[in-house]
């Protein structure tokens, strides 16, 4: 012990060569059996060569980036000149340290950059020499982009995005070589970590049948309906689109106004409902709310030409009639979360403009209605992408589940794919259980026709907020949406921007209550009052400017549940007897989670 400390070197040095080489003997038939794995589905057919059109689209997009520094030679000169800038001066503070002279970093490591958490990479020279590298590299590819005239805001967008990427995947904490926890472990275990991570690389491989699923969480540990979606209830209701699920009352007396929950169909509609400390579903039917959700299908090619105007009128209308037999009321409240918020609003309008006047109150989770701000999403959409994205579809009916799946880990990159990378298939460790992650990597596909609408409409041409949609021969405006409205925005939210969700909640006719909570898409949203965890502020109207309103909001400890719950009592806190599931002769199909949410891609 005493010698590494004198020599940290010595913890990079093989103590078992003949056990070294044996794994990695192993390592490399385990990399063999990938190949094969990755290979065989291709060279069988059963998964198609994906075209160069996506590789295509990055080229030319970094393309212009490089256009503009290269087309001056003024400009190309103090581009280099600034890299190289930044590389002298790390040698300069490299050879300072070297001899024993105090030296300044030529780049500091960025506080929350989980990946250089390892104590090596600063106090050993040469593993901090490699991050100062890739550090300088990246932030100068990084201001290459930000700093190039010229381009239109989506070019600038996706060089930006594309950017961070590379520079995601070729991090140095992705490599053994020169990563030092890494190397460390791999010396230490003669290279055992190796060997159990080329197994999970060939099971991720299986079980992606030719495509990488990297694991998350051990999926064994979870079962719906055990220890997942546990809230008792029934479904009542079923077609094309999505089964309806009315929850048993867990009080006497229930609010009058029965309560329906339009989830996603992104993903699956258990992210409300994960465990009962966890559960919005489970909470809401204890606080008196008879609480009915829709569990949309996983679609496949019978769904192919189901729309937006469908999952209206086959999954909220119709839900609206199963609701109004079930408790004979017909006035409701209404929740939309995403997505689900998308086409709750897109139905309100709807609604407005035929006279139907069901739904008194709408609740949205992380919705956009205007898509202006819409974050790094708009990276995938544009007229090139959209068009190829509708020639796949076209050929099976949908989109694939591990598409939509991978462009949101590709949001957040280092935490949804690369860390995982390392943690599977380099350092050889077993995932831990995780009810979120395993919810994430249930994916859902994508109908061809609807998820080429909201493309199109929403992110592409905002017709929705334009007042420009058009659902069932009716042209929606928003503006005539007057019912009240809790808006939540999530403030960390790389999916539905806080400032998007600010920005449409000036398209409505009404009053809006724009609640902003702490954390992000999920966790902002699932954040029980038991956990007592993040904030939230409540404020004035949301006009002017997100900043503005931030500065004169007031901040509150804990979940917003409870806020929540009040405002929905305040537009009206009449109660009726508890109804349960299958009175009224309404036909109880199955046991909640119901069939459809078990439904796998």
């Amino acid at each position: 012990m005493a010698d590494e400390r004198q020599n940290p070197m010595l913890q990079y040095i093989i103590s078992n060569p003949e056990a070294f080489a044996q794994n990695l003997a192993k390592t490399l038939e385990q990399a063999g059996k990938a190949l094969a794995a990755y290979i065989e589905p291709r060279e069988k057919g059963t998964i198609k060569h994906e075209s160069t059109d996506e590789l295509t689209g990055v080229i030319k997009t970094l393309a212009q980036v490089g256009e503009y520094w290269a087309s001056d030679p003024q400009r190309a000169i103090e581009a280099q000149s600034r890299l190289w800038s930044g590389y002298i001066q790390l040698w300069n503070s490299s050879l300072k340290r070297m001899m024993g002279e105090t030296s300044v970093p030529a780049v500091q490591t960025p506080s929350r950059d989980k990946r250089f958490a390892d104590p090596d990479w600063e106090n050993n020279q040469f593993f901090d020499f490699i991050k100062q590298l890739y550090l300088i590299t990246s932030q100068w590819a990084e201001e290459m982009v930000h700093e190039a005239e010229g381009l239109d805001d989506h070019t600038r967008h996706k060089a930006q995005f594309y950017v961070t990427q590379i520079s995601n995947a070729v991090s140095p904490s992705n490599f053994v070589l020169t990563n030092p926890e890494l190397l460390r472990l791999t010396l230490e275990s003669n290279g055992e970590n190796l060997v159990k991570g080329m197994k999970h690389l060939v099971e991720d491989l299986k079980t992606g049948k030719g495509e990488l699923k990297i694991r998350q969480t051990d999926a064994s540990k979870f079962k719906l309906g055990e220890n997942l979606a546990t809230t008792p209830g029934k479904v009542i209701a079923q077609n094309d689109v999505c089964q309806l699920i009315q929850y048993t009352p867990s009080t006497e007396e229930v609010l009058k106004r029965p309560l329906l929950i339009v989830p996603p169909w992104i993903n699956k509609f258990y992210i409300l409902d994960l465990n009962p400390e966890k559960s919005f579903i489970k909470w809401a039917v204890d606080q008196g709310h008879t609480v009915f959700v829709i569990s949309w299908v996983n679609p496949n090619e019978k769904q192919a030409q189901k729309s937006f105007e469908h999952y209206m009128k086959e999954g909220i209308l119709h839900a609206l009639d199963v609701i109004k037999r079930a408790t004979r009321q017909e006035e409701v409240n209404a929740i939309g979360y995403c997505v689900g918020g998308t086409l709750l609003a897109v139905t309100l309008a709807y609604m407005a403009r035929v006279g139907d006047e069901r739904i008194k109150t709408a609740t949205f989770f992380t919705t956009q209605v205007d898509f202006t701000y819409a974050g790094d999403l708009k990276v995938f959409v544009d007229e090139d992408q959209i068009a190829l994205m509708e020639k796949r579809m076209k050929e099976a009916g949908y989109l694939e589940g591990s598409k939509m799946s991978s462009a949101f880990n590709m949001l957040r990159s280092n935490d949804l794919i690369w860390s995982y990378v390392v943690n599977n298939y380099l350092k050889g460790v077993e995932p831990f259980p995780f009810d979120l992650l395993y919810w994430n990597s249930d994916s859902t596909r994508m109908p061809a026709a609807n998820h080429s609408f909201y493309l199109r409409n929403c992110y592409l041409d905002n017709k929705l907020s334009k007042g420009e949609m058009e659902i069932a021969g009716e042209v929606l405006d928003l503006s005539k949406v007057t019912i009240p409205i809790f808006n939540l925005a999530a403030r960390e939210d790389h999916i539905a921007p806080a400032q998007s969700v600010f920005v449409g909640s000036g398209c409505f006719g009404g009053p809006v209550e724009y609640v902003l909570a702490g954390s992000g898409h999920i966790a902002g949203v699932v954040n029980p009052p038991v956990r007592k965890k993040y904030q939230y502020w409540t404020g004035s109207e949301p006009k002017g400017a997100l900043d503005a309103w931030i500065k004169t909001a007031e901040e509150h400890p804990g979940s917003w549940w409870p806020y929540w719950d009040r405002w929905i009592r305040d537009q009206n806190s009449q109660t009726a007897k508890a109804r349960k599931p299958g009175a009224n002769r309404v036909k109880v199909l199955e046991d909640a989670p119901g069939s459809y949410v078990m439904m796998k891609v």
